[in-house]
């Protein structure tokens, strides 16, 4: 960065200035708050986090140096929540992803399943599931629940990719059957109270973190 970009010493001042504000802010929010979903402490985070967020930004363009703060990045945080402020209804949206690793072990788990379901009296020389994985799977995620296949994914042949869980917050609930044509067409990030994400990529991160011996850089 040159030397004309580079933000002043004043600016930096201010910066920080502005985070002692909004610690004072958050804490008194904090001390004041009516309950466990109180805007006003979600309010102070935010600004708290922010505010953090651009003096992390300016100590570093202004002085090569770092804050020992985490600040969550804008494409691993969620926008500011826009709900009701006491919901009355939620929906729980899931996504996981898998590999099939061992298709073999799939294909005789539900051969398995297949054959339990069929009974004694089946015939037994025409395969109800042979070598399609598609029927497979079909026969799998009939006979068990999510949370379960989840939990023995590796018994079923499976590996586990990234996985998310939001809480959403509503006013009401929906109609039966409303959203089943497109069950997440309507998923909206303002309307999360929480969310849950499983990848990979975040054991890469920690992984690097501890490979690296000096302090993590934000905002460079």
């Amino acid at each position: 960065m040159s030397d004309a970009a580079q933000p002043t010493a004043a600016e930096v001042r201010a910066a920080a200035e502005a985070v002692k504000a909004a610690i004072d802010r958050h804490l008194d929010a904090v001390e004041r708050r009516t309950g466990d979903d109180d805007p006003a402490v979600y309010d102070a985070f935010n600004a708290l986090a922010a505010a953090a967020e651009v003096y992390d930004e300016l100590l570093y363009d202004r002085y090569d140096e770092v804050t020992p703060f985490e600040i969550p990045g804008a494409d691993d945080s969620l926008p500011p929540y826009a709900g009701p402020a006491e919901p009355s209804a939620l929906s729980v949206l899931i996504r996981r992803d898998y590999v099939v690793a061992e298709p073999a072990r799939l294909l005789a788990q539900a051969q398995r399943l297949a054959d339990v379901d069929a009974g004694p009296g089946a015939e037994d020389t025409t395969p109800v599931v042979g070598t399609s994985v598609h029927a497979a799977l079909g026969v799998l995620f009939g006979e068990y629940e999510p949370d379960e296949i989840a939990s023995r994914h590796k018994e079923f042949g499976l590996e586990e990719g990234d996985s998310t869980l939001w809480v959403s917050a509503g006013e009401a609930a929906p109609e039966p059957g409303e959203w089943l044509g497109a069950p997440f067409e309507d998923a909206d990030p303002e309307r999360v109270v929480c969310r849950f994400d499983v990848s990979a990529v975040f054991d890469e991160e920690d992984d690097a973190d501890e490979d690296f011996a000096g302090p993590a850089v934000h905002g460079a």
